[in-house]
């Protein structure tokens, strides 16, 4: 392994001064949170995870919104949610159903719902990253084959009786990506949605995927893996990121006592690779620019998290 030394420590001052911005928004102080002018102008996703704005939504309205489901409700929300990844759909949708479960899942009148929102010009879908769009079920518009894709799911394959079974992490992944329209990354990402919830409890570090983002920062940070494979340079980071935060005199602040998990320093690359566009314009990839401005949002979040992680509150 040979790292290039200079993205390799910019990793570390990034998750650091990233996770710095957090904490002094979360403190209520003014902007810039931050002397760094490239994470002033530009929109990057948070260094943990689940404090990003669609994970907090998912906590707070799908998974613990003071409501009793059922294991295979719980899985059948969180999936749903996920494949649009937008909260105004969820609402949309919860608008006209009693609740969002399998018992009110009506395919046809569900794609109805959506069908008259893109017809009003609404967006759907999240961009923040793409989900598969081929015809997979045989219909023309993307959210009719989701829709076909969740009935085949859990109303045909049942397949809720064997995620709840899975003694980990990559065993129900495994059974997720199978399914058509679900990729590697989309699968990781569900699956670790899925573990935010009651249903299960995999461990958070036995198991990691690299996505598109992530290959790219991985890159540029190294200039051989060696015998490494992307994964494994995952868990490295993990592995080594006290060290590496005390070698560089960056004082990180944790979650709570939670030092970033694997699918933390996944998405730290990814925001990696956004980074060096601008800092390093030099290390090319097939990505030149940083998509999206950073604008302010008005609204406060209240940040909670997983009671199986017994973080306590700020």
């Amino acid at each position: 392994m040979k790292k290039r030394q200079k993205v390799y420590d910019l990793y570390w001052y990034f998750a650091c001064e990233r996770q710095n911005i957090f904490w002094k928004k979360l403190n209520g102080e003014v902007a810039p949170w931050t002397d760094d002018k490239i994470l002033q102008e530009y929109k990057f996703c948070n260094s943990y995870r689940v404090n990003d704005r669609v994970s907090q939504y998912l906590l707070k309205n799908v998974i613990y919104n003071g409501k009793e489901y059922s294991n295979e409700d719980m899985l059948f929300r969180i999936l749903l949610f996920k494949l649009f990844n937008k909260e105004s759909t969820w609402e949309l949708l919860l608008d006209n159903f009693e609740d969002i479960t399998l018992k009110t899942f009506d395919e046809k009148k569900y794609s109805e719902i959506l069908e008259n929102a893109i017809l009003s010009g609404v967006k759907i879908y999240n961009d923040a990253y793409i989900s598969c769009a081929n015809k997979a079920f045989g219909y023309n518009r993307k959210h009719d084959n989701h829709l076909a894709l969740l009935n085949k799911m859990f109303n045909k394959d049942k397949m809720q009786n064997r995620i709840v079974k899975c003694k980990t992490m990559e065993e129900a992944f495994n059974i997720i990506k199978g399914y058509p329209l679900i990729g590697n990354f989309m699968a990781y990402q569900l699956v670790t949605d899925i573990n935010y919830s009651e249903v299960v409890n995999w461990k958070e570090d036995e198991f990691t995927v690299a996505g598109p983002g992530s290959l790219r920062g991985i890159k540029k940070c190294f200039i051989d893996k060696g015998n490494m494979s992307n994964e494994d340079i995952i868990r490295y980071m993990y592995n080594h990121q006290n060290e590496e935060f005390k070698r560089l005199n960056l004082n990180f602040r944790r979650v709570g006592n939670r030092p970033l998990q694997l699918i933390d320093c996944q998405n730290i690359f990814c925001e990696l690779d956004k980074y060096c566009r601008q800092a390093i314009p030099e290390l090319k990839s097939n990505r030149s620019k940083i998509k999206k401005h950073y604008v302010p949002k008005k609204e406060k979040i209240e940040y909670i998290y997983p009671p199986k992680w017994s973080i306590e509150k700020e």
